[in-house]
């Protein structure tokens, strides 16, 4: 698998499409990091690391309103053949404000908000909407 945080994001896409309530993904702490921002910021209603099977995975909790996601859009942006790096002031607000930029920066990966505040830049992730 060449992008693991693009087939995590794949995988929440095509399950919210289903109308699934919970998606598992193989396990790593990059996508355990972005998780913790999409539950931070309301997107999912949380996620637990599931140890039962021969490979540690992730269980994530989806979340609905009135029977639709509440994830309407999610992309990502920063891909492995093309990283996109932006500083503090370059960072994008997605939709004026309503969604959210996930980016990795040094101090961790957090929301653009927080990043704005903390005043650091990074490498941007990906867009939920």
């Amino acid at each position: 698998m060449n992008d693991p945080l693009g087939d995590m994001l794949t995988r929440i896409r095509n399950a919210q499409m289903r109308g699934k309530s919970t998606v598992r993904t193989p396990a790593s702490k990059l996508r355990a990091w972005v998780l913790d921002v999409l539950a931070d910021e309301g997107y999912i209603r949380g996620w637990e690391k599931v140890e039962d099977a021969e490979h540690p995975e992730i269980e994530i909790s989806l979340k609905y309103f009135d029977g639709t996601p509440v994830i309407r859009e999610l992309k990502r942006v920063s891909k492995p053949g093309r990283r996109v790096y932006m500083s503090v002031n370059d960072i994008p607000s997605v939709r004026q404000g309503l969604g959210v930029s996930i980016v990795s920066t040094s101090k961790g990966v957090m929301s653009d908000a927080a990043a704005r505040s903390n005043n650091v830049g990074g490498e941007v992730l990906c867009t939920v909407f």
